[in-house]
């Protein structure tokens, strides 16, 4: 799947432009055949911060993305509505443990899309793994799963191989 185009553009106060940077994000390439569509690692914990630069750089193709669901525990301070590029969002909150640290992405009629949430304050070291194995078609893991692997500095490669994926390409 090819999801990215451009970063967000808006108008902040005072009629001043902005370019929001591109998001920390890896997609599924094509169609995914595992839990996870890929992964989005945003900069901060603000919601209403992070979803118009993730959705702005969304290959129109996809649809108008209406709707989020996120976790309560990841997002506690999630706003019913955000404003994106154009439109409004609605979020939807969840206390699944399935949620924790996920997004789902819901563009009308056109799909959803599961995304792993890479929490903001993730070293690079340890949020780039996550991103590419989030991405990787055959990936088996649910995002709970990947980030418990990180966590635990298990070998992720005996982890992934023991759990069905192929491992990091």
């Amino acid at each position: 799947m090819n999801a990215i185009t451009k970063p967000a553009e808006g108008t902040a106060p005072g009629g001043h432009s902005y370019r929001m940077p591109l998001p920390r994000l890896r997609l599924t390439p094509d169609v995914s055949h595992g839990p996870l569509d890929g992964a989005w690692w945003p900069r901060c914990d603000a919601l209403e911060l992070e979803l118009p630069a993730l959705v702005g750089t969304l290959d129109p193709s996809i649809g108008t993305v209406t709707r989020v669901t996120v976790g309560t525990a990841a997002w506690p301070d999630a706003p019913q509505e955000v404003m994106a590029p154009g439109h409004v969002i609605e979020v939807a909150l969840s206390d699944g443990a399935a949620k924790m640290h996920a997004i789902t992405v819901d563009c009308g009629t056109v799909g959803r899309w599961e995304l792993l949430v890479v929490p903001p304050d993730e070293p690079a070291g340890t949020a780039a793994p996550l991103l590419t194995a989030a991405s990787d078609p055959e990936n088996p893991l649910s995002a709970p799963r990947l980030l418990a692997v990180a966590e635990s500095g298990l070998d992720g490669q005996d982890t992934w191989e023991s759990e069905g994926g192929t491992g990091p390409r």
